[in-house]
């Protein structure tokens, strides 16, 4: 029960929709321009880097806080599976951003809010994590690929901390957490499903996150 209390509070935080809000307040549907999709880079890409700036704070806090405010209700109760149920209050959040279900369940690809939930949950993996979305994204211009890149590196370094220890937990319990974070490394992939098809196909549009071309 407390992991479902904790994934239901990361999804009410994951409901707060920041693109379509900002597009709402501007007199568009932002799912009705460019890729369609509810998130940072087709808000760049639509309104320019200033409304897809505010568009990844929004999404980036709303699981930051919900990770934190999980972290704060269940240290005491729960410290020895808290990375879980942080964990658990994160992926609410992703999915809740994905498929909000009174926007028809269409909604963004998560990797804003994916950022919110690793630096919230350990800000080790974020920062390794961020360098290599960052790095990948300047170079390719890809922001699809920097983002399945920033992901895949999550789940390796989760991996690698929880087999060092550093997560301070049983090994079922350990294993409980590898598989949650597959599972987001999974949605990530599927989310981009299209994405990927285009990288193959080598007609993936090139998005320059500091400049509207």
């Amino acid at each position: 029960m407390n992991r479902v209390i904790c994934f239901l509070i990361g999804y009410a935080f994951g409901l707060f929709q920041t693109s379509y809000i900002i597009g709402r307040i501007n007199g568009i549907d932002i799912r009705e321009h460019g890729s369609g999709n509810a998130g940072t880079t087709n808000m760049i890409r639509t309104m320019g880097t200033k409304f897809g700036l505010i568009t990844f704070a929004g999404d980036f806090f709303k699981s930051f806080l919900a990770v934190v405010l999980v972290g704060a209700l269940m240290k005491n109760r729960y410290p020895d599976i808290l990375p879980i149920l942080k964990m658990y209050a994160g992926a609410g959040a992703v999915i809740a951003h994905d498929f909000p279900f009174y926007l028809q369940f269409k909604g963004g690809k998560g990797v804003a809010a994916s950022a919110g939930l690793v630096a919230a949950f350990d800000i080790r993996i974020f920062l390794v994590s961020l360098a290599v979305f960052l790095g990948v994204a300047a170079i390719t211009k890809y922001v699809s690929l920097g983002s399945l890149c920033c992901y895949a590196v999550f789940f390796i370094q989760v991996l690698l901390y929880g087999m060092a220890g550093a997560f301070h937990m049983t090994r079922p319990h350990l294993i409980e957490l590898y598989v949650v974070a597959f599972l987001l490394t999974l949605l990530c992939c599927w989310q981009h499903r299209q994405n990927i098809s285009r990288l193959i196909a080598g007609t993936e549009s090139k998005t320059h996150l500091f400049g509207k071309k």
